[in-house]
């Protein structure tokens, strides 16, 4: 029933210029606002390509959804501290990169921060703070190196019992490039995936322009800060605005320092550019955990990856390269 209603809220449209189709298809998936845009000369496969990439985030939610009891996510929760699970080939090499990422940002990035969902819900109004004691107890769930990974078997085990795993820092860019592999396979050329801020690009405008990407102003979500001219790249935004509760006068943000329990601080936005949009959604997590300083610092160490940071005195900071490829001169 869930997703009958989902695909009632489809906006759909075509747009005709110089030969070229340009469809768009824009829902709620995810939790997130999904925008699907594909360019081609048929507009049948345009659609095509549309309609599958629907299709196809609806089986990936299906696959991590940590709220879905039938998923195989929710099966290794479940089985936390108790035995190892059985999983698909897909999801045991997304927590295989995972645990990558998790090696390369210090633990960082750690999907087994889900061990805190109890404690942190932002779709809830909280009056007050929980206490310092739950936080503790509960980080001590969060640790990437317990979630024990056997190839041979292609199970599973989360080692210590109050542990999960969720993919809410990573599952909507893993969305983001499925997508765009099923539009450029269809061998539409030119296109658009943006999963809820999780923006995957290819080719160009059917004028030949580059796609523009609007970072929005954190202190003004009507505004754009600045633009970004991509194409064949992945942008991926996350702010502190997206999701937060106010406590006392001060801004807590659902996004959750693994290492602490404790909501972020400092940074009020952050984008990441590079070409993979997986990857893009797991740094810009990790930035705002680590820092501005840090995480820049990070990003200017890899190759073919660039950030820009906001900070929370609306200062804005880029790594080496950003500002000479990507940002719009005015």
């Amino acid at each position: 029933m869930r997703y009958i209603l989902l695909l009632l809220t489809l906006v759909h449209t075509s747009v005709f210029a110089q030969d070229l189709i340009t469809a768009k298809m824009d829902t709620v998936l995810m939790g997130s606002r999904f925008v699907f845009t594909a360019v081609h000369e048929s507009e049948a496969i345009a659609w095509k390509g549309i309609n599958q990439s629907l299709k196809e985030v609806i089986r990936i939610e299906s696959l991590i959804s940590s709220w879905d009891k039938n998923s195989e996510t929710s099966k290794v929760n479940l089985a936390a501290g108790i035995k190892p699970v059985k999983v698909s080939e897909e999801l045991y090499q997304l927590i295989s990169r995972c645990k990558k990422i998790s090696e390369l940002t210090n633990g960082y990035f750690d999907i087994s921060f889900a061990s805190l969902d109890k404690i942190w819900d932002f779709d809830k109004s909280y009056s007050e703070l929980p206490s310092s004691d739950l936080i503790e107890s509960s980080v001590q769930n969060i640790d990437y190196q317990n979630i024990i990974l056997d190839k041979d078997d292609r199970t599973v085990f989360l080692k210590k019992k109050g542990m999960k795993i969720g993919f809410g820092a990573i599952g909507k860019g893993y969305a983001a490039n499925r997508a765009k592999l099923i539009m450029t396979d269809l061998n539409i050329k030119n296109g658009v995936v943006n999963a809820g801020g999780d923006l995957t690009s290819w080719g160009t405008k059917p004028g030949g322009e580059l796609w523009t990407v609007g970072i929005i102003d954190p202190f003004n979500k009507e505004k754009v800060k600045l633009w970004l001219n991509v194409t064949n790249i992945a942008v991926v935004t996350s702010g502190d605005y997206e999701k937060f509760v106010m406590i006392d006068g001060k801004r807590y943000s659902h996004i959750i320092n693994p290492k602490t329990g404790w909501p972020a601080q400092g940074v009020k936005s952050v984008s990441i550019i590079c070409p993979d949009a997986e990857l893009a959604d797991a740094l810009a997590t990790t930035l705002f955990c680590i820092g501005r300083k840090s995480g820049i610092a990070l990003i200017n160490e890899l190759d073919g990856i660039e950030c820009l940071v906001i900070d929370d005195t609306n200062k804005i900071f880029y790594s080496n390269k950003l500002e000479m490829n990507y940002l719009v001169k005015k």
